[in-house]
């Protein structure tokens, strides 16, 4: 009788690849649309075509090899995810950037995670071709758009594709931190399936009925969330340009079972649009929020014009969109006695996710008292690119220290206290006061400064920076916008400058900004 063999003590890491998931539905649905934009659309049998040959031009024209890291510099437009998908079918490292950061500030990033091709919408390829952008650093070859060589990209000899395992690096998302200078962190294949299978558990089920509208980036939340939707052949309708709350309700009309991820700014401007009480909403089927804190006015205004459909998350670059989720139910229990305060909460741990609140040495705090928010899941990054000191401070025995502070309940529920004690959060956008500090002191009359974060109706905060002059030195505001406009992201300018003859501090010299917010709310009374 022949004996069935042992199993492999060691078993083999099997491949995982997420451009496989788009392979998958392009065999059994590859008629179904993948991409539509103003200007086209592409089926998941053309989307797949075109990503193998991306990929073959990636390794052959360019001479990439597997984890090299490629950069996407662009704008939302229909090129993104056919790029970002031939990265990962070449076996490749997506590194996508902010569209509105700075050309220095993206040649930093491009030089810190030794990028080896930089694609870039035309506009940003124009600004990184500037002088003096890189700081005399050599910068990768960028491709632009719309370029011969953007031509021969998509025309390459079609691969297969290449196995990663489930630990390769799939992601690198760059990550502002209190240090001025933005981390790494690396996601896997792993982590980014976790967090498709995540929204499945706990948001929506989908298929190709579904389709999902990019009006937030997709270098950021938006993309992360593509990854889910093409896994299961939901059309991607992807709105180029700014945000515009008009074109946003003309989709819900145009298209069915309608998915969008938003931050607060973009559904409070929906919601206060002229047409939102009587546009056809019909359309919409999930609209997920997240990135910042929401009033719970606009929640409420919110649901009553376009009914239980909303969910808000709560995560981080480091564990992205997967921490905790106030679904679509909790959203309409308006009959519960605790309706509002879980409105103004984030929700509950996902599904896999472990999620605590604990002291400086890592103890559980009692329900109610606030401390750090630490998380657990197969979601949380491996780790920071290139930076080992801000990993070990980071992640502690398998816990993902958040550096956002919170409380739980008895029922679970979190409520953010502070997304941090410095940062703030623009428009859905983190904003670390260090390094524009850090700009404003390159001024010679600046003896020092401190920025910090005043509330605002429409963006949630805006940055107001407190300076101080050299004896006897003359400033002016226009001179600090000027170098804060050469130097980093308009966004991150600040809107107002208060000029004070010292800055309040402890006995150890450190600023106190608590001060600083309380003279702030004092001058608005």
């Amino acid at each position: 009788m022949r004996m069935a063999s042992s199993p492999d003590p060691k078993p083999r890491s099997l491949p995982m690849n997420l451009a496989l998931t788009l392979k998958n539905i392009a065999g059994y649905a590859g008629h179904r649309p993948a991409l539509t934009w103003d200007g086209g659309a592409l089926s998941y049998a053309e989307l797949e075509a075109q990503v193998r040959r991306i990929a073959g031009a990636l390794l052959g024209r360019h001479g990439l090899r597997r984890g090299t890291r490629v950069a996407l510099a662009m704008q939302n437009c229909w090129e993104f995810l056919p790029l970002l998908y031939g990265v990962w079918r070449a076996g490749l490292v997506a590194v996508p950037l902010n569209s509105k950061l700075h050309a220095r500030e993206m040649a930093w990033i491009l030089g810190h995670a030794n990028v080896g091709l930089c694609c870039a919408s035309l506009e940003i390829a124009a600004a990184l071709s500037a002088p003096d952008v890189s700081g005399g650093s050599p910068l990768p070859p960028i491709l632009a758009t719309g370029s011969k060589d953007w031509a021969h990209l998509i025309e390459g000899p079609a691969v297969g594709g290449s196995p990663v395992p489930p630990g390769g690096e799939a992601w690198l998302f760059y990550t502002s931190g209190t240090t001025g200078r933005p981390k790494g962190a690396i996601l896997t294949h792993r982590n980014l399936l976790f967090s498709c299978h995540c929204y499945y558990a706990d948001i929506d089920a989908l298929g190709p009925q579904d389709c999902i509208l990019h009006a937030a980036p997709l270098t950021h939340g938006s993309g992360l969330y593509a990854l889910a939707h093409i896994a299961r052949g939901s059309n991607n309708v992807i709105l180029e340009g700014s945000f515009d709350p008009e074109r946003v309700l003309n989709a819900f009309q145009r298209y069915a079972n309608v998915s969008m991820f938003a931050a607060p700014t973009m559904v409070s401007r929906l919601i206060n649009h002229p047409r939102a009480g009587s546009g056809d909403t019909r359309g919409l089927k999930t609209l997920i929020y997240g990135g910042a804190p929401m009033y719970v006015s606009d929640l409420k205004r919110a649901i009553a014009l376009f009914g239980p459909k909303l969910y808000q998350l709560y995560g981080q670059g480091e564990s992205p969109m997967t921490i905790t989720g106030l679904d679509q139910s909790m959203h309409a229990n308006n009959t519960d006695a605790r309706f509002e305060e879980h409105l103004g909460s984030a929700g509950v741990a996902r599904t896999g996710v472990a999620v605590r609140v604990v002291d400086e040495a890592g103890v559980d705090l009692p329900a109610g008292e606030v401390g750090e928010i630490i998380t657990a899941s197969e979601c949380v990054m491996q780790g920071y690119w290139n930076d080992a000191a801000a990993t070990h401070r980071t992640l502690r025995e398998g816990w993902l220290w958040t550096g956002d502070l919170g409380a739980l309940d008895g029922d679970g529920f979190l409520t953010l206290k502070d997304r941090s004690k410095d940062m703030i959060i623009s428009g859905g956008t983190n904003i670390y006061p260090r390094e524009i500090e850090e700009v404003l002191i390159q001024h010679t009359g600046v003896l020092e400064a401190a920025v910090v974060g005043r509330p605002h109706a429409d963006w949630g905060e805006e940055v107001i920076a407190f300076v101080v002059r050299r004896p006897g030195a003359e400033v002016a505001e226009h001179a600090l916008d000027r170098l804060c406009l050469d130097n980093i992201a308009r966004f991150k300018r600040p809107r107002d400058y208060r000029f004070v003859d010292a800055l309040p501090k402890n006995n150890y010299g450190k600023v106190l900004k608590t001060e600083l917010r309380r003279w702030l709310v004092t001058d608005a009374q």
